[in-house]
């Protein structure tokens, strides 16, 4: 069975938190992080919520899979919080959403 847009995104949540989970310690960026999770996760529930039900292109499914892979091996902090500006970006263009 196909993956489904909101599998996908909930995929891409879950790279977004571990990247959150590992810019952690950067405590004076606190306001930022937070700020970022608001946003970023609002916007990327708003697709799942539109979407949800729809099939995934396994394309798709691919590119958002490589991109939560690589997020994984994201460990230093201040990359991190790179990586949760553009991981979600990189996401919605995935499922060809406009950013």
């Amino acid at each position: 069975m196909p993956a489904t847009v909101a599998d996908l995104v909930q995929r891409a949540l879950a790279g977004f938190e571990a990247l959150g989970a590992t810019a952690e310690p950067i405590a004076d960026e606190w306001q930022y992080l937070t700020d970022l999770d608001t946003v970023w996760r609002g916007r990327l529930r708003a697709v799942a919520d539109a979407r949800g039900d729809e099939p995934a292109a396994p394309e798709v499914e691919a590119a958002i899979d490589a991109l939560v892979a690589e997020a994984g091996r994201v460990t230093d902090p201040h990359r991190a919080i790179d990586w949760l500006s553009t991981l979600p970006q990189v996401a919605l263009a995935a499922l060809r959403e406009p950013a």
